[in-house]
């Protein structure tokens, strides 16, 4: 019987699907769902119960929370956390080991009103550029200048030999790890340098030291960025740039351009002192670099592969200095080429 359409018209006749196409168009439908179900698991942001970073803005989670939660407000600060002991101070804040319904945390006070507009700059970073290469916020109350942070025990990066050391992560103490960390290391520098709230540079960065302080040792032996209190804008369109601090500094670790240029016969002057750009930063890489790389088997033989970039990074003149990608990049091409050399020579050693 023929069909009638909507009109009263006669539509051509109904034709059935033979059952072997039916079949086909079938399985061809399953593996267009089965793709697409596979990348939205894989490459969605729902990945979040497996990244802190992708938390949504003004959230948080750590260690085994299976949820994110909203950063603590100053009334949750009072309530629910509990400090323990003092375990750091520097010029603007004093770290205290706390706790947080059972976890360990760090809670940062202010040290004087005098260093607020440091803190709440630091406070401000931080909760602009939360990711994976950035201490995990908690919460923060700027009414008593308190901000609640990730505890990582092992402590700052200045504990790495040490950390190596024990016998939880000596089998760890190889130059594989370390390139790693070096790694983990010039990531954080080049997404301070290309960071949602535009180029940052890291000026509390005047020796190895104070360098090294800067940064958080964390559990899994990676590196996290934690005192963001000095990080100035640069912005090469409108001609901004920066001077880390308002004193002489003075040394080779320091760029050149960072050190007075008019000599001992002139007395510094800040108003005379020229500002710099990020490529401070870079010319900081090796050193730092070569305190993680360390000395055990096979960290020359990294070292002699990142020579070029590393004497790069030593120009004088800052522009003639990578960009912390490209030396980023680098690292990456170093590491896996190491990987197809040394990995099996190792292998078969054993």
């Amino acid at each position: 019987m023929e069909q009638k359409s909507q009109d009263g018209r006669r539509g051509p006749p109904k034709r059935e699907v033979p059952p072997m196409v039916g079949l086909l168009l079938a399985m061809a439908l399953m593996n267009v769902l089965l793709y697409f179900g596979l990348n939205w698991l894989f490459l969605s942001p729902q990945r979040s119960v497996v990244d802190s970073s992708l938390c949504p803005p003004g959230s948080f989670r750590m260690g085994q929370m299976r949820n994110c939660s909203p950063w603590l407000s100053c009334e949750e600060l009072k309530t629910e956390v509990r400090q323990l002991k003092r375990v750091g101070e520097g010029a603007v804040k004093r770290v205290f080991l706390s706790e947080w319904k059972e976890r360990k945390v760090a809670l940062s006070r202010l040290t004087s009103l005098e260093m607020q507009e440091d803190f709440l700059h630091g406070l401000q970073m931080l909760k602009s550029l939360q990711s994976k290469h950035v201490v995990t916020l908690l919460g923060y109350c700027e009414e008593d200048n308190t901000v609640l942070t990730e505890y990582h025990p092992l402590g700052s990066l200045s504990n790495l030999e040490e950390t190596l050391n024990l016998p939880k992560y000596q089998h760890m103490n190889t130059w594989l790890q370390r390139l790693q960390l070096a790694i983990a290391y010039v990531s954080i520098i080049d997404y301070l340098h290309r960071s949602p709230m535009g180029t940052r540079v890291m000026c509390d960065s005047n020796d190895l030291p104070k360098t090294l302080s800067q940064y958080l040792l964390t559990s899994n032996l990676s590196i996290v960025a934690n005192d963001l209190d000095a990080l100035p804008l640069v912005n090469h369109s409108s001609g901004t740039l920066v001077k880390c601090g308002h004193r002489q500094l003075h040394g080779d670790f320091v760029a050149p351009e960072q050190l007075w240029p008019y000599g001992d016969d002139v007395p510094f002057q800040d108003d005379l002192m020229p500002p710099y750009d990020e490529k401070v930063d870079i010319w900081k890489i090796p050193d730092v670099s070569s305190f993680l790389l360390g000395h055990v088997e096979g960290s020359d033989m990294v070292r002699f592969h990142l020579f070029d970039i590393h004497k790069a990074c030593k120009s004088q003149t800052p522009a003639e200095r990578p960009t912390a990608q490209a030396v980023l990049d680098t690292y990456h091409k170093v590491l896996s080429s190491l990987r197809e050399t040394l990995v099996p020579q190792t292998r078969e050693m054993l």
